[in-house]
């Protein structure tokens, strides 16, 4: 099993997969009427940066990956702050519970969670460190 999540085709589809929580919000997040635009794309830009340097630059320091580690964590940090002002929508018949927005915060903090996880892995480090050799 470890074999298989170490193989370079793995690897890749797992680095672009980590742009998903990054930048998955309901539309209305991001209008230009609000800031909340802006994380997302810089956590995003942040993950893109680090995996430029890691998959393609084979930068064999260890700043690429906190940098990763720093996007997913804020990422954390950020959706567990907005999550109370976000808990209902105030329309015209009264205040409706966000079900959308829950459910996506809920999913991007677990695969988040999920990514810090699995680049802390020593073997993932060693295996992205190899093939750049």
């Amino acid at each position: 099993m470890k074999k298989t999540v170490l193989k370079r085709s793995l690897l890749i589809p797992f680095f672009i997969l980590q742009l998903i929580p990054l930048v998955a919000f309901t539309p209305e997040s991001y209008s230009t009427t609000t800031q909340e635009w802006w994380l997302p794309v810089l956590l995003a830009f942040l993950a893109v940066f680090a995996t430029f340097e890691l998959m393609v630059r084979h930068n064999p320091e260890s700043w690429p990956w906190y940098l990763l580690s720093f996007a997913q964590g804020f990422n954390i940090i950020s959706r567990l702050l907005m999550l109370m002002p976000h808990t209902v929508l105030n329309t015209d018949n009264g205040q409706v519970f966000n079900t959308a927005y829950i459910i996506i915060t809920i999913l991007s903090i677990i695969v988040s969670w999920f990514f810090l996880w699995y680049f802390e892995q020593p073997e993932i480090r060693m295996s992205v460190l190899s093939e750049s050799k």
